[in-house]
């Protein structure tokens, strides 16, 4: 019985087989469907909140700035900043991101020390957690804090990978350092984001593979702190009391949201009332076009359009799992999984508090709501998680290159 050889293509082998070897130009690396995936249903998710910001914010726009498209307007120049910003954040290598993961969470913790505690801070809501530099918009540092601390977890975890179980390597100094950043946003009196950052810390550590009972004792500690930071502001105490006992006479508090939030999903009903016939924006819901933009959603595309809503949601982290499962890099893991619990955990809050499961946290609607830092720093983090597909597909086989043996 012969055997083939590797020749050159058309040469003969001892055996009397010819092989050919037949090479195809290199061409780029074939994206794979988990990177068209989250993609396609982010930018459909930007779109469909665009659309929903015009309808929801028309009225209040009106009123406040004598045009119905300024929310709208604003908010989609946010868009074009922010898109352009994903492209290039999902080409940049995950060794820039690494790099760069102390310096955006130094970077915006110093702007948040900023709001707390120098006059350039603007308070809205009862929250300090707005940084007013000169003519340009207001921001919020928070939303780049959310960056750093995903890049700085990921980095921190993956050097940590070999002794994720010695609480002193791996858990002090992640609370430490998190913990800081944590603490500047909550001193700014923004519970919703401070609860959402403890989430995603907590998510980072369960997919980086610390053990389940450090984890258990870290999530009992935050809960006693979130439960004491609550309890610490009379307006907080107000959320939680309307929550538990919505007052329908008080036209300006969080019970009159609550039950005009219930209203306008009732009034939707199956089919809604009709894209842009939604009468709760006619100055019923504060805050329509963000905290209760799921509410005008519901009402004026009834119980489809939210349910749509939700399944674009469950795409959003089913994408995110498969490029968790798809990659072997303990640092692109880490930050997806930081990156899923926030943008998921955050829409799903966002609802919850719509539908009055959870108190008012003041969070947007992720990619849906109005608002330009958030929406910005949301697609920067999904063109991070994209960065890390295109470096997976990558290095997958090269299928340009295949051999055929002709007996």
């Amino acid at each position: 019985m012969s055997s083939a050889v590797k020749t050159p293509m058309g040469a003969a082998t001892s055996g009397g087989a010819r092989l050919m070897r037949i090479t195809l130009p290199k061409v780029a690396p074939m994206l794979s469907s988990n990177f068209y995936l989250l993609l396609g249903v982010t930018l459909f998710m930007v779109g469909f909140g665009l659309m929903m910001v015009l309808s929801s914010s028309s009225v209040g726009s009106e009123i406040d700035a004598d045009n119905s498209f300024t929310v709208f307007l604003r908010q989609g120049s946010f868009a074009l900043i922010g898109i352009p910003l994903l492209l290039l954040a999902s080409r940049l290598p995950s060794s820039f991101w690494k790099r760069s993961a102390w310096l955006v969470l130094a970077g915006g913790s110093a702007l948040q020390l900023l709001v707390i505690a120098t006059p350039l801070g603007v308070t809205v809501n009862g929250n300090r957690n707005w940084l007013q530099l000169g003519p340009l918009p207001a921001l919020q540092p928070s939303e780049l804090i959310k960056v750093g601390v995903v890049l700085w977890l990921g980095m921190f975890l993956a050097k940590k990978q070999h002794r994720i179980a010695q609480i002193s390597y791996t858990l002090v100094p992640t609370v430490i350092v998190t913990g800081t950043a944590i603490i500047l946003v909550a001193l700014g009196g923004d519970l919703g984001t401070t609860v959402i950052l403890i989430g995603m810390v907590l998510g980072a550590l369960f997919f980086a593979g610390i053990p389940l009972r450090h984890l258990a004792l870290l999530t009992a500690v935050s809960a006693t702190i979130a439960i004491l930071t609550a309890l610490s502001r009379p307006n907080r105490v107000t959320r939680i009391l309307s929550f538990l006992q919505p007052d329908t006479t008080d036209y300006s508090g969080s019970g009159w949201q609550i039950q005009n939030g219930y209203f306008a999903l009732g009034d939707g009903g199956i089919f809604g009332v009709g894209l842009g016939n939604s009468k709760a924006k006619w100055s019923w819901l504060p805050a329509v076009d963000t905290d209760f933009i799921f509410a005008v959603i519901g009402e004026e595309l009834g119980l489809i359009g939210a349910v749509v809503v939700l399944l674009l949601i469950v795409v959003l982290g089913v994408a995110f799992l498969r490029i968790i499962h798809a990659t072997h890099d303990p640092f692109a893991r880490v930050v997806t999984a930081a990156i899923l619990v926030w943008i998921v955990g955050q829409a799903l809050v966002n609802i919850a508090v719509v539908l009055g499961l959870l108190p008012v946290l003041g969070v947007p609607l992720p990619l849906i709501s109005a608002g330009g830092t958030a929406l910005i720093s949301s697609l920067i983090a999904i063109g991070i998680v994209l960065s890390f597909s295109r470096e997976t597909d990558a290095r997958t086989p090269d299928p340009g290159e295949r051999e055929f043996v002709d007996a």
